[in-house]
């Protein structure tokens, strides 16, 4: 209901002079001071990326000192991998193999490293577990756990995706600490880490998204979590030869199947009124599947992912679940 009014005040240049253009300003200043208050940074050190997987490159990057290492694990995600080849000829860098737990250890770190730490893993949900990172600076990839989990108290840049609190598409928010020894790596005329404007609507709208995720996290979290247990359990019990990733985020879910292809799986759920992603489907590029899964040691075959919103009920999981079960003894017939 709010949308028509975000897009008819918010179309103006907040950095023109006029009426119009004063009041998208304040729109954007307060949407800023919103994310600050939720994500626990400073308004002034939020940057909106119209496209969220700059804010890797960005990120990290920026980071980067002639004497640094990138410090990274084998389950971050492929933007990671993508910067850490740009930056190989000059960067060295260590890929630290995780535990089957999905766990990094970080004491392989020196003081002139560059760390990407990855608070909620969004395969699998497996979350970062606390520990003091010793190393000059360090980029949080919170794209996944959105508002779930606060950033380390020594972080240096730190990136989330709108979609992440039901928020639009198409909108990365980067905040650049203060304290960070971070220069833009992009060509650039002025103190503006993204190279160009973001849409003013969708960061209001994001900002309205977020006022509204938190407050119905506080009542329904709970209830994310009985969700959660009530798949885990259904599909250990009655759909044989399953594999269930570790329990991490109460609100992802990772499961295979074997004998089952990814990808007609979703397909068929989906035209049974069911939309699921699939985590084992082959990179077009290197057609090899899920780099995250095989680190874990998991089944990458017949892979599908599972997002526990906030409006889902019990009965939705109840008639998805069985309508999973009935699927998957079609596909193997």
């Amino acid at each position: 209901m709010a949308l028509p009014h975000v897009f008819e005040a918010s179309w103006p240049d907040p950095t023109k002079l006029g009426a119009d253009s004063k009041s998208a300003a304040i729109l954007l200043n307060e949407a800023k001071e919103t994310f600050a208050g939720h994500l626990k940074v400073r308004s002034d050190e939020i940057s909106f990326l119209g496209e969220p997987s700059l804010g890797f490159h960005l990120g990290i990057s920026g980071l980067i000192s002639p004497d640094s290492r990138l410090v990274f694990s084998n389950i971050d995600r492929m933007e990671v991998f993508a910067v850490a080849d740009f930056l190989s000829p000059k960067i060295p860098n260590h890929q630290i193999q995780v535990s089957q737990t999905g766990q990094a250890d970080f004491q392989v770190l020196s003081p002139t490293d560059v760390a990407v730490l990855q608070l909620c893993n969004r395969e699998t949900g497996t979350i970062w577990r606390q520990q003091t990172l010793n190393c000059e600076a360090i980029f949080v990839d919170a794209t996944a756990s959105g508002v779930r989990l606060p950033l380390p108290e020594n972080w240096s840049t730190a990136l989330w995706d709108s979609t992440s609190w039901a928020g639009p598409s198409g909108l990365g928010i980067l905040a650049i600490s203060k304290k960070a020894k971070w220069e833009n790596p992009l060509p650039h005329l002025d103190n503006r880490a993204n190279p160009g404007p973001t849409s003013l609507p969708l960061i209001v709208s994001s900002a309205l998204a977020i006022d509204s995720w938190v407050a119905d996290e506080k009542n329904l979290a709970d209830k994310i979590g009985a969700l959660n247990l009530e798949i885990r359990k259904f599909i250990s019990e009655n759909i044989p030869d399953s594999d269930l990733a570790p329990h991490g985020a109460d609100h992802l879910i990772s499961a295979s199947f074997l004998y089952i292809n990814a990808e007609q799986l979703v397909t068929v759920l989906a035209d049974k009124g069911f939309a699921v992603d699939s985590g084992s489907a082959c990179n077009a590029t290197n057609m090899q599947p899920s780099h995250v899964l095989a680190a874990l040691g998991l089944l990458t075959q017949g892979n599908i992912r599972l997002t526990i919103h906030h409006a889902t009920t019990f009965e939705d999981v109840k008639t998805f679940l069985e309508t999973l079960k009935a699927t998957i003894e079609e596909l193997r017939k």
